[in-house]
């Protein structure tokens, strides 16, 4: 229970749809969450995520306890890798 209570929490903007990254998760889960349009199956079984096109036009954001940080388009980018770096030591701080 305190393992819990005591769980980073991350919050976020991304291409319209609010998101929540809490507890323990792997780099693939922070990845399928933040950059959602580009998984390959919708984590809530929604089929209105097929066929989302990224839209550079909004600001996607990222707040954590360290501030906020813009997410890039693609996590496959240098700034994707590091952005997805920091998520995951924030949410597993003991490794």
């Amino acid at each position: 229970m305190t393992d819990e209570a005591n769980s980073a929490r991350i919050t976020g903007k991304v291409q319209g749809r609010d998101i929540v990254l809490d507890g323990r998760l792997s780099e693939d889960e922070i990845r399928d969450r933040v950059w959602w349009w580009r998984a390959p199956r919708p984590a809530s079984g929604d089929q209105e995520d097929h066929g989302h096109e990224y839209d550079s036009s909004r600001r996607d954001v990222i707040a954590t306890l360290g501030g906020y940080y813009e997410v890039p388009g693609d996590p496959g980018t240098p700034e994707g890798g590091e952005l997805l770096e920091m998520l995951y030591a924030e949410l597993n701080p003991d490794g």
